[in-house]
């Protein structure tokens, strides 16, 4: 892609964002990350544990020039997460975050009212705050209004696979937010990735999509095509759609025999 996009004071090429974990092994994760192309990658902070050495440490696995974005997946409590917020601001020298308070252990949907104050918390304390909430208008609309860089409304359940599952809330998030609409969550195939950014998402973010598929370094491969080739298709803009045929070739002026 040669076009670029901005959450807050960063710039990207890749309109992929990319996630650490799940993967078999380290080694593995590294590579499909190359060849996810992303160059964006999340990591769970309270995962990371900085007391092994590189060899065994997620750090040690990303490849050079990567933005790593915290998060604070695990997180539960306003506290929790504004605390663990922090924690990798400290770690990684800048204020981007994504913000993750989890509202329901089977689900893993997020708590709304909590990250609503989080955020306002952190965008106080100068983050970039980049929320995972549900598909809520009004909700993506409040974290915007408190200035977070971008929203990330889940498509569908974290690791679900099921694609998304409520496109026509999008496009009322797409209409009614200023900042970056970043699908977040439920992306289990190539298709589900190019349907987001057909409907104008300015990325998609996956983890379990890649990790998970049976051959990750392939499917790293086809996000990244299909993410390509859904901005594409959004650019150039879809035909109607019709109930009846419309014929391929003009009628009019044809020879008579």
């Amino acid at each position: 892609m040669t076009d670029t996009y901005r959450i807050g004071r960063h710039e990207f090429r890749s309109r992929l964002i990319v996630g650490s974990g799940k993967y078999a092994s380290f080694p593995l994760q590294l590579e499909a990350t190359k060849e996810s192309g992303a160059d964006m990658i999340t990591v769970a902070l309270r995962r990371v544990d900085l007391g092994k050495p590189k060899s065994e440490n997620v750090l040690g696995h990303i490849p050079e020039g990567l933005t790593v974005l915290p998060n604070t997946a695990g997180c539960k409590t306003v506290d929790d997460a504004v605390t663990t917020a922090r924690l990798g601001r400290e770690l990684f020298g800048h204020g981007l975050v994504k913000l993750e308070v989890i509202g329901d252990d089977r689900t893993l949907f997020p708590d709304s009212a909590a990250t609503l104050e989080a955020a306002r918390i952190l965008v106080a304390d100068g983050f970039e705050v980049m929320p995972y909430i549900t598909d809520d208008p009004v909700a993506c609309q409040r974290l915007a209004a408190l200035g977070c860089v971008a929203v990330m409304p889940l498509a569908a359940p974290i690791g679900s696979g099921l694609g998304i599952r409520n496109p026509a809330n999008l496009r009322i998030i797409l209409e009614t937010v200023e900042c970056p609409v970043i699908v977040d969550a439920g992306v289990g195939t190539a298709s589900d990735a190019a349907v987001a950014m057909e409907l104008g998402c300015t990325a998609v973010l996956m983890n379990s999509g890649i990790a998970g598929a049976k051959d990750p370094l392939k499917m790293a491969r086809a996000m990244k095509l299909a993410v390509e080739a859904g901005r594409l298709a959004y650019e150039a803009g879809r035909i109607p759609r019709r109930l009846y045929a419309t014929a391929s070739s003009p009628l009019d002026g044809l020879a008579n025999y």
